[in-house]
């Protein structure tokens, strides 16, 4: 099966050695997104809100280059450097999907790139 690299210009581009997504068949994996502004490449202004907004924001952008959508997304990883912000994940989460959700995990880690609060990946299935 072959491999299609995702990329777009609405998302922020990779600060490594990495893809925005890969796309294997009807699979997508998407990288993890941090609250970086595309155009800018510096992080989202304003509060934890703010950053979670602009996350999803991000992996909506590289889902809809990839054919897809949020709706289409199956597996969600969330990390968190305070995991007393997970209500709010919840909160604004309820703003970007709706049901069924996809299946999800977070994880408390010490520190994220550029000082971001929180960073996503996740796996959609096109089609589903």
């Amino acid at each position: 099966m072959s491999r299609e690299i995702i990329r777009t210009d609405r998302a922020p581009q990779a600060i490594g050695t990495y893809s925005q997504a890969v796309k294997v068949g009807k699979t997508v994996y998407l990288s993890g997104q941090i609250p970086l502004v595309p155009e800018t490449m510096e992080m989202t202004a304003g509060g934890i809100q703010a950053q979670i907004c602009r996350v999803f924001d991000n992996l909506q952008a590289v889902a809809q280059a990839a054919g897809g959508s949020l709706a289409d997304v199956v597996k969600l990883n969330v990390y968190l450097t305070d995991l007393t912000n997970f209500p709010l994940v919840n909160q604004v989460m309820a703003e970007y999907f709706s049901e069924p959700y996809p299946a999800r995990a977070a994880v408390g880690v010490a520190s994220l790139p550029r000082g971001a609060a929180v960073e996503m990946d996740g796996v959609m299935e096109l089609g589903s």
